[in-house]
């Protein structure tokens, strides 16, 4: 088994979005960044020694903008398949996100007003689709891919055999990424509980660390008592009525589509 590096590639900003390169025997990517961003993504991967012709997979964690918008740019420039969870076909298929977005605090309140938030990106259909956990070693890196849901329904993360999680936006870092360190919530979840699950139940795994969509790395101590405090909140918003939740989609739309792909 050869380790697994993971290397950031800033999108925006210098932590403020970021995708992953993961090296092991074979480069494989983890996001896709902003609708456009496929050129820099592609020229960051060249500059760590990568030919992005050799990238075999891009991995998308989820069907928000910043994080599929350059899919299908990428897999024109690297040649690459991409794999997504089925559960997020639908912003996939049409490049759009499920509006509203659902605001987890005044970040997410201002952000939500952003136009380009709410721009369509390039459209596709993801060649490996993701339903439960997914080994990567045909693709030429030593982890899977773990459904984990609640941000968005299809959310997943990826663990490497060397226990470094890239958690998409299972959790960031405060202000996106402008307190590095902290743990704070991403400015959007679809249930907000369900992914507080998801990621007790990664940090349940024994990660060596969290590489986050929007900040730095976390570590997965200081995540676990943030995520003890913030179930005692949500469970308190949740009682009060105040916790808003995205209604599920009727459960047969995606397996349909699961069973077209």
């Amino acid at each position: 088994m050869s380790r697994t590096k993971v290397v950031p590639i800033p999108v925006l900003g210098r932590h403020a979005v970021n995708a992953y390169l993961l090296l092991g025997r074979h480069p494989v990517l983890v996001d896709a960044g902003t609708p456009g961003s496929g050129r820099r993504i592609a020229e960051q991967v060249a500059a760590h020694g990568v030919d992005p012709q050799d990238v075999r997979l891009v991995v998308v964690t989820h069907g928000h903008i910043d994080h599929f918008g350059s899919a299908a740019e990428l897999r024109r420039l690297t040649g690459a398949p991409i794999a997504a969870h089925a559960a997020d076909l639908g912003p996939y298929r049409t490049g759009r996100v499920r509006e509203p977005y659902l605001p987890t605090g005044p970040m997410g309140r201002l952000m939500a007003r952003n136009p380009k938030l709410h721009e369509q990106a390039e459209p596709f259909d993801p060649d490996v689709l993701v339903h439960g956990e997914t080994g990567l070693a045909d693709f030429g890196v030593d982890g899977r891919i773990i459904p984990t849901p609640g941000h968005t329904a299809g959310s997943v993360s990826v663990l490497t055999d060397d226990g470094d999680l890239v958690a998409g936006d299972l959790i960031a870092n405060s202000f996106m990424g402008l307190i590095p360190g902290r743990p704070a919530n991403p400015p959007f979840h679809d249930d907000p509980l369900a992914n507080l699950a998801s990621l007790r139940a990664m940090l349940d795994l024994k990660p060596t660390r969290l590489h986050v969509g929007h900040g730095t790395p976390l570590d997965p101590t200081r995540a676990g008592r943030w995520a003890t405090t913030e179930q005692r909140r949500l469970e308190r918003r949740s009682a009060r009525g105040k916790l808003r939740v995205r209604p599920q989609e009727p459960d047969g739309e995606p397996a349909r589509a699961a069973e077209r792909a």
